[in-house]
């Protein structure tokens, strides 16, 4: 099971799209979720440490949005 828990992917699906999910499709949706993060945040971490910083900032993720580069 993911990290995500259903109740926050319900709110999300419920907020922006007024409609109900199963505990299965949240649980998969959550799964996804968390399988993308490790992506983005991997290239993050990679954009810090060449610029010499510890820190991920918002610009490290966002280049990843944007560009896929640093």
């Amino acid at each position: 099971m993911a990290s995500i828990s259903r109740a926050a992917i319900r709110k999300l699906v419920k907020k922006h799209f007024k409609v109900n999910i199963t505990d299965g499709g949240a649980d998969e949706l959550a799964r996804i979720l968390e399988d993308e993060a490790k992506i983005i945040s991997g290239h993050a971490v990679k954009c810090a440490k060449s610029n010499n910083r510890d820190r991920v900032t918002e610009k490290d993720i966002r280049d990843y949005v944007i560009r896929k580069g640093c």
